[in-house]
């Protein structure tokens, strides 16, 4: 081991604002109020007037390969869904769970399997609905599935190069300092070894950590629809007959109360736009607490229904209720149900909504909705299906929502399987190869060219490409070298695996409180001038911050897939340690030795 001297930390003024701006980074994304990619393009937009991102090269991070290959990643694994032929998979391995070691077992290896072809965010929002309902016929709690599933596809990105962003950022920084990329399998010793032991621990032990409350429902019968859904009766001599609904609501006031339906002469209307005439002898299904429900039928002469016709209302050949989850990067994210005008926009109702396991009962038009967040909404399926996809939403239950592509399944999966092959064996990079077989896809007519846009997170991308030039002037302006020294300055006398075991630690405990992405793009040039200042191995440093930007396990804000769990499950922030905690130190004492192993110091 060389010697090392511990240089002078004095910082020179640069180094003093990036390092200011990357303080305020972590702060902003901790604090969550903005959301991630806002933040990101801020900071962006902050280096450039401070000077410490020429102006030039501003917005070079959008066409880093590392974020297009992201997006490609993104794309192809929408499609890749949409064939039902990794939910085919599923369905059928499951059939064989009958414990819950063993459900949550089998779950857990086919989500960490398909994890490292698709998206890992993506598997879990494919796998999902199934272990809910598994869970639900199982009688088994939703709470002791989800989580284990979502730790699952968190690990099984580790195993290729596509499996996760973090290990795309890492390959890409590699490509720029050492001049040459990862390859597509380069990730699957360390990370195959890290998955199994991971998947093993949450099977056998983790799902027995997790807290089951009586008090939440964890996705499962969220809403209780008889205190949700009143039906009241417009008599000839109510002051609501001849209003519009509009009107209606006029006359209300300041009320929560909400028309779901109409009724008349057995034709339905739902949901009912604020244009709609009240007739007398209609039956209106309402929604709101008991004393605005009160207050309509005092004010306006109505009538209390005895409940009959609410199915009527509710449900049909052309309607449907549906619970669905609002996922990381929905428009819906920070927005109020009264800014997001679910009737006038989309033509559907929204009844209800659920946090953490726990329906809301306040005035549902002012509530804010956050990610993890349960919708509970109402409308004719078609409409359903495409305020899903417009708004970013989940559904919690088994649906066969594609692009039209079930028929096409053998051919889409060949391209993506051929592209697969073509860069693990060095004809292209993977970006041109998925950029190929989707090219091939759209000019085939087996996806939709407009649909190919909807598997991106822009909010991803917009973080990524925002954060690349930031990223690179840790380089330029050396303060890569600064962080390196500043860790030697804590392990400067250990020798170089126990070091290396620190920026897994370190790595690990940013991605619990940042973005995945962003933790790789900070600590991927530390790693590299950290393994310079002891002349080691810089791969070995690389793989563990892939490993630890993708383990985090201790909050429900470390992970895009954490945060989905959140309410379906019904967890509160501090249920996720319990199993976390353990699991990250099990990956320190695995990880550690496996890079040792394949990429020697």
């Amino acid at each position: 081991m060389p010697e090392i001297t511990l240089p002078d930390l004095s910082l020179p003024g640069d180094q003093v604002l990036l390092f200011g701006l990357l303080g305020l980074l972590v702060a902003l994304l901790v604090w969550g109020r903005v959301r991630y990619d806002i933040v990101a393009f801020g900071i962006l937009m902050l280096a450039v007037l401070l000077g410490l991102v020429p102006a030039g090269q501003a917005f070079a991070g959008f066409g880093h390969p590392a974020t297009i290959t992201v997006a490609l990643v993104l794309v192809a694994s929408r499609v890749l869904a949409a064939t039902g032929a990794t939910e085919s998979l599923a369905a059928t391995v499951l059939r064989f769970a009958k414990r819950t070691s063993s459900h949550v077992g089998v779950l857990g290896a086919v989500g960490a399997l398909l994890s490292g072809f698709m998206n890992n965010v993506g598997t879990l929002a494919l796998l999902m609905p199934m272990a809910i309902d598994t869970a639900k016929k199982a009688k088994r709690p939703v709470a002791a599935v989800l989580m284990p599933l979502s730790f699952a596809t968190i690990l099984g990105g580790l195993l290729t190069l596509i499996g996760t962003p973090p290990n795309l950022i890492v390959s890409g920084i590699r490509a720029e300092y050492l001049d040459a990329p990862f390859s597509m399998f380069d990730f699957t010793p360390v990370g195959g070894i890290v998955a199994l032991v991971g998947v093993v621990f949450v099977a056998v032990l983790g799902w027995r950590l997790v807290p089951n409350r009586p008090d939440t429902n964890g996705g499962s019968d969220l809403f209780d629809l008889e205190s949700y859904l009143s039906e009241v009766r417009v008599p000839k001599e109510s002051a609501a007959a001849g209003m519009t609904l509009a009107e209606f609501y006029e006359a209300l006031g300041d009320s929560d109360l909400l028309v779901v339906g109409r009724l008349r002469r057995g034709k339905r209307l739902s949901p009912v736009p604020r244009s709609a005439d009240i007739r007398a002898s209609d039956r209106l299904l309402v929604e709101g607490g008991p004393e605005a429900i009160d207050q309509a039928v005092d004010k306006l002469g109505l009538r209390l229904g005895e409940g009959r016709g609410k199915a009527g209302l509710l449900e049909g050949d052309e309607t449907e209720l549906r619970e669905a989850l609002i996922q990381t990067g929905s428009r819906c994210i920070g927005r109020s149900a009264a800014q997001m005008r679910f009737v006038a926009r989309y033509r559907i109702n929204l009844l209800g909504v659920s946090r953490q396991g726990r329906a809301y009962r306040g005035r549902v038009r002012d509530f804010r909705f956050g990610a993890g967040d349960v919708l509970l909404l109402h409308g004719a399926t078609a409409d359903l299906d495409e305020a899903q996809l417009q708004l970013g939403l989940l559904p919690l239950a088994e649906r066969g929502l594609t692009f039209g592509l079930k028929g096409h399944g053998p051919w889409v999966v060949g391209l993506f399987v051929a592209a697969v092959l073509a860069a693990s064996l060095g004809l292209a990079p993977i970006a041109v190869t998925l950029g190929v077989a989707l090219v091939a896809m759209a000019v085939s007519g087996l996806v939709a060219p407009s649909r190919l846009y909807d598997g991106i997170d822009w909010p991803v991308i917009v973080l990524l490409g925002a954060l690349m030039p930031v990223g690179a002037a840790l380089q330029t302006t050396g303060a890569t070298g600064s962080l390196a020294d500043v860790i030697l300055l804590v392990g400067g006398s250990w020798p170089p695996w126990l070091v290396l075991t620190l920026v897994l630690v370190v790595t690990m405990t940013l991605s619990d409180i940042l973005n995945n992405a962003a933790t790789a793009i900070v600590m991927a040039p530390v790693a590299i001038a950290l393994a310079g200042r002891l002349e080691t191995n810089p791969d070995a440093f690389l793989m563990a911050v892939a490993v630890g930007a993708s383990c985090a396990f201790l909050t429900p804000v470390g992970h895009q897939n954490n945060a989905l769990i959140l309410g379906p499950g019904g967890y509160r922030f501090g249920d996720y340690w319990r199993m976390g905690l353990p699991l990250e130190l099990l990956i320190c004492v695995v990880a550690v030795p496996a890079i040792l192993v394949v990429w020697p110091l």
